[in-house]
């Protein structure tokens, strides 16, 4: 079996438990196969701890769960080292971090000190504890969460955090049909935790090892992209450094255009994306479907925007409409 057969058959079992967000599943593997990190956005009960819990389940690798608040403090994050009395040394006590997929819950909400410490185990793929840097594992993703909807007591993102993240992800309420999947894959869950012979999704025969993940990544990135294209993505990219040259709203919306980390990351998820479809090349729609993703976190509105309640959604898809294509 290759190699885009084996994730097919991941993708096939990820399907099947979780419901109604394809969307989050997909972007969970794009940034599994394009080494990067995820911000996910969405109301309590989206099913976003469970889509990368399962996707551990599926890999070769360990998964943890950070729930940031308050009170946190850096080394409940990185690790802290620990005074051994039988002979007077320090021996380091890995943190969490230490793991493969780590989901950052509600990062908002822990203090600027932990969102530093996080920054540099996401950019530097290594923590500094008591003078010394250790390096984190070559399988690494940070998936972290945002509630929307209750911003008391939060401390929101600095811009060069945001940007550390290759895709910032929407997540919606399922549609009525899902909500009824998700029902009657929720009993047949509890009835098998009491014993009961229910019939289920069986599991793949082995997880996908490590060696695999990275031959794949391998793979995607050598996707062929056209120079037009690619020459459009630049544009794309361009466009929210100069926004003036497609419209004077745009100009006056945006206040700080995106980074080069933009133009790289929308490269490598274009590439991923054509990839898991089973294509040897990048289409204009895989820019323009991963476009909001990777952009909308990195653009900063100016206070005509935000007092006009225009979003960064509205924003990058007003640039879609006007750069024009190849």
């Amino acid at each position: 079996m290759n190699l885009q057969a084996r994730i097919s058959t991941l993708q096939q079992h990820f399907q099947q438990h979780i419901i109604g967000q394809a969307n989050l599943q997909e972007r969970l593997l794009l940034a599994l196969l394009a080494d990067g990190h995820l911000l996910v956005e969405g109301a309590p009960g989206l099913a976003k701890t469970r889509a990368i819990k399962t996707l551990g389940d599926l890999i070769e690798g360990d998964f943890h769960r950070i729930q940031f608040t308050p009170d946190l403090l850096p080394a409940d994050v990185t690790g802290t080292e620990v005074f051994r009395p039988q002979d007077g040394s320090f021996a380091f006590q890995p943190g969490p971090i230490f793991h493969n997929l780590v989901l950052a819950d509600e990062i908002n909400r822990a203090p600027a000190k932990v969102q530093s410490a996080l920054l540099e185990a996401m950019a530097e793929r290594q923590v500094t504890v008591g003078g010394k840097t250790r390096p984190l594992p070559r399988l690494f993703l940070v998936m972290a969460t945002q509630n929307p909807l209750e911003q008391e007591g939060t401390y929101p993102l600095p811009e060069a955090q945001l940007d550390r993240f290759l895709m910032h992800v929407l997540v919606e309420f399922p549609s009525l049909e899902e909500e009824q999947l998700i029902l009657a894959l929720s009993r047949r869950e509890a009835l098998s935790d009491t014993g009961a012979d229910v019939s289920s999704a069986s599991p793949p025969e082995a997880r996908l090892s490590q060696q695999d993940l990275f031959a794949a990544r391998q793979e995607a990135l050598q996707v062929y992209m056209a120079s037009p294209l690619e020459r459009y993505l630049v544009e794309l990219v361009e466009a929210t450094r100069h926004p003036g040259r497609y419209g004077d709203d745009l100009a006056e919306w945006i206040a700080l255009g995106v980074s080069p980390r933009a133009t790289i990351a929308l490269d490598r998820c274009a590439r991923v994306r054509a990839w898991l479809r089973g294509r040897d090349f990048v289409s204009p729609d895989d820019l323009q479907d991963l476009a909001p993703d990777v952009l909308r976190h990195r653009l900063l509105l100016s206070y005509e925007a935000e007092a006009a309640g225009v979003t960064a959604q509205d924003v990058v898809l007003h640039l879609l409409k006007r750069v024009p294509l190849p």
